[in-house]
């Protein structure tokens, strides 16, 4: 099966890129999120993540690809639902998205061309000019769209995450019916 079977058309360049990645990294708000935050009465915050993503994550870990998540909020919402995937690598409250990105990078000692990371806007973009394969989310400030390599058919929060698992596992040779429970 190839991607475009499921999804849309790849090009060459994005072919290419993602056949070198060993680490996906993630910002949380717009992209495993529709980018919305729910607060109550009582100050509570509430998120909803799509179980496609939680599969297509777990899935990518169990075919030998690390998964990282770099987000500038700090909730205890992303940290039960990223322990629950078993994403390893979670940096919270990171208004210095890039500082964070240098420092995983240097500790799984890996080049910026075997890194891959999906955003959606401002924040994200120091990140995006600086590895292998920089993805938008289909509802992505324009100039996070303008700076990809890849855009998502699919918007944040509504499986852009499992689109973009799938296309690494696709072009990295690895089925979709890979273990991934979207626990």
């Amino acid at each position: 099966m190839q991607f475009a079977d499921l999804y849309q058309s790849l090009s060459q360049d994005a072919q290419t890129r993602a056949k070198k990645i060993k680490l996906l990294i993630c910002d949380i708000d717009g992209v495993f999120s529709d980018g919305r935050i729910y607060l109550g009465n009582q100050g509570e915050e509430l998120k909803a993540f799509n179980t496609k993503d939680g599969f297509g994550i777990k899935a990518l870990i169990n075919s030998g690809i690390e998964v990282a998540v770099i987000t500038g909020r700090h909730s205890h919402i992303v940290q039960q639902r990223m322990t629950s995937l078993t994403v390893k690598y979670i940096y919270q409250g990171q208004e210095n998205k890039l500082q964070a990105y240098q420092e995983l990078k240097d500790s799984l000692a890996l080049t910026d061309d075997e890194i891959a990371y999906i955003g959606d806007d401002g924040p994200d973009l120091p990140v995006m000019e600086q590895v292998g394969f920089a993805v938008a989310v289909n509802d992505a400030h324009p100039l996070i769209k303008r700076i990809a390599h890849y855009t998502t058919l699919l918007p944040g929060g509504f499986g852009a995450v499992r689109e973009l698992t799938d296309l690494l596992m696709l072009e990295n040779g690895v089925s979709l019916t890979t273990d991934g429970s979207s626990s």
